[in-house]
């Protein structure tokens, strides 16, 4: 079975953000948390759950962001 890019998925204090998605991508993360579920032994009651350590996992890996982000944070710290 082909490895996924998240893991178990840990929990943190949440933020609420209400966003629409489009069924196919709905249909897709439900297909993944099945998936997931399968892989990690750890059952997910609710897809929409993976969203955010799905964003996170993005960012965290998007090498542009992470350098603009370093930047922005050493301009900051020049400000002051």
């Amino acid at each position: 079975m082909a490895k996924l890019k998240l893991g178990t998925i840990e929990n943190d204090r949440a933020v609420k953000v209400t966003h629409e998605l489009p069924a196919s991508v709905h249909r897709d993360l439900v297909a993944y948390a099945e998936i997931l579920a399968r892989e990690t032994a750890q059952p997910i009651n609710d897809p929409v759950k993976l969203i955010a350590p799905m964003l996170a996992r993005f960012m965290a890996t998007d090498r542009s962001f992470l350098k603009a982000r370093r930047a922005r944070h050493l301009s900051r710290r020049g400000e002051g």
